[in-house]
């Protein structure tokens, strides 16, 4: 949305953690090589097989509908209690039963199970009355129908203890055992390593330690440390880590933010130990080992598949609005022709996801002394060089249309972070620990900095805070709320 940058200075500069000289990277421990179908089966997690097992109950539930049942078309018991699998499935998935987890148990699934079948059947009910207005015909003195109901939910239930059975056996005998990093090797990182290497049900296999004071050791595992912080990336590489806990530590917090945001750049699960953990309550979002709490941190924004969905949308909306504003933009440029001259477009060099430049668009607001100008000066609202033309499209926001053409070639997204030029990017970078890391997502013409008037002179590190936030806690509702916001700021003007 609003391309404005901040010529105030922060007077509260944060010092930047000092580095931690890396010890060498030493060969950590493997576990038996896996036999490679279960090596391919284990990247994706147990969802395929809690899903095929769920799959099974449902055409169990169905078979016993068609076998104890007469009617056919649209109204026979089976077709129904199809439909019913299907509902019960979806709201399964709703519910987190096929994400991953370290501790399997079907007790603890049931009140769950037992809460969605019922929202399940609720919804049958609910379907039936609109369909034929026949509910206690149907449904409740159809007993054929009940009856694959019930067998589909015991069923359930059934298959997945043998489903957990399974997962259990395969992780006890290495068959499944995911190379896990430690962060701190204090007494809970040892105490966790030791859980983890008497208990191989839980599926991770520690590999070693990486802490800012590797000397300051205690506890009697005997995995080793793998080298200081800086050592983060070498050993996810060369390790081949797929999960990271982070279990308490020497390093600073702040310190400890950023290796847990460059895990995230490596496709590795996160777990934190909570501190006061053992005050800590678990609940049904949380995982545990051998009585040890751990939250399981949110995959990464750019992993989850709505980021597919974000792309796509990014593409459909940039195409028809194109489309759509093809006039204004023709207006557009005429006019910028006859204010200012040849050279419709202004391009400039910014800097987007993971660091990489691009070339951003933008309609000329005003014609720059010089590319050094461009690239350095802070902000050009108050120019007296910005003609009429050029203070409206600034006031409107209008200039940063071209922008929809950014968005088509992939270097932007419509939602996200404002990208900068890089001698910006270079000062920021060092007095704000946070400021690189948002450029863990690409770029976007309007942000959730832009949508809470953090544009011109305001804080950089409220900035940065706020477009990490949105990072952070991303989904396609957020993105939607952001544009809604974009659009009423540029009808009230305050786009400038």
């Amino acid at each position: 949305m609003l391309d404005s940058v901040s010529s105030a200075q922060e007077a509260d500069i944060a010092v930047a953690t000092p580095a931690v000289t890396p010890l060498p990277v030493s060969g950590a421990p493997r576990p038996p090589e896996p036999d490679s179908r279960w090596a391919r089966m284990a990247r994706y997690g147990i969802a395929p097989l809690l899903l095929a097992s769920d799959l099974a109950a449902v055409v169990l539930g169905v078979v016993g509908a068609e076998i104890f049942g007469s009617e056919v078309g649209l109204d026979s018991p089976a077709r129904k209690t199809a439909a019913f699998g299907i509902v019960l499935l979806a709201l399964m998935a709703g519910a987190g039963l096929y994400r991953s987890r370290l501790s399997l148990s079907v007790l603890d699934d049931l009140p769950v199970l037992a809460g969605r079948w019922l929202a399940a059947a609720a919804l049958a009910l609910i379907g039936q009355i609109l369909w034929s207005n026949a509910i206690w015909r149907d449904y409740i003195i159809n007993w054929r129908f009940l009856w694959g109901a019930v067998a589909m939910g015991v069923a359930v239930a059934a298959f997945r203890v043998a489903a957990y059975a399974l997962v259990r056996r395969l992780r006890s005998d290495r068959l499944v055992a995911h190379r896990t990093l430690i962060l701190g090797a204090g007494t809970v990182g040892h105490q966790f390593a030791d859980i983890l290497g008497a208990h191989p049900e839980y599926g991770l296999h520690p590999i070693g330690f990486l802490d800012a004071n590797p000397h300051l050791v205690a506890g009697s595992s005997d995995v080793p440390v793998l080298g200081g912080p800086e050592s983060l990336v070498p050993v996810l590489l060369q390790q081949d880590v797929r999960n990271v806990v982070v279990a308490f530590s020497s390093m600073k917090e702040s310190q400890m933010v950023a290796l847990i945001r460059t895990c995230d750049r490596y496709r590795c699960e996160l777990f934190v130990v909570p501190r006061l953990f053992e005050l800590h309550q678990v609940d049904a979002d949380m995982d545990n080992a051998w009585g040890l709490p751990l939250v399981r941190l949110r995959r990464a924004t750019y992993r989850s598949r709505s980021w597919r969905i974000k792309r796509l949308f990014d593409v459909t909306v940039a195409a028809v609005a194109l489309l759509i504003l093809a006039p204004v933009l023709s207006l557009i440029a005429l006019a910028v022709r006859l204010d200012g001259g040849p050279g419709v477009l202004f391009r400039q060099e910014r800097v987007g996801v993971d660091g990489r430049s691009f070339e951003v668009l933008k309609f000329r607001s005003l014609r720059p002394a010089n590319e050094t100008e461009s690239a350095t000066t802070w902000n050009v609202a108050h120019d007296a060089r910005l003609t009429p033309v050029g203070r409206f499209l600034r006031k409107t926001s209008l200039d940063e249309l071209p922008q929809l053409l950014n968005v088509l070639r992939g270097d932007m997204s419509i939602v996200g972070p404002r990208p900068e030029r890089p001698h910006f990017v270079d000062q920021f970078r060092g007095a704000y620990p946070s400021y690189e890391a948002r450029h863990r997502v690409p770029s976007g013409l309007t942000g959730w900095a832009q949508v809470h008037g953090l544009r011109g002179d305001t804080s950089i590190g409220d900035r940065a805070r706020f477009d990490n936030y949105y990072i952070e806690n991303w989904s396609l509702w957020l993105d939607v709320k952001i544009i809604l916001r974009t659009v009423s700021a540029v009808f009230r003007g305050a786009g400038a």
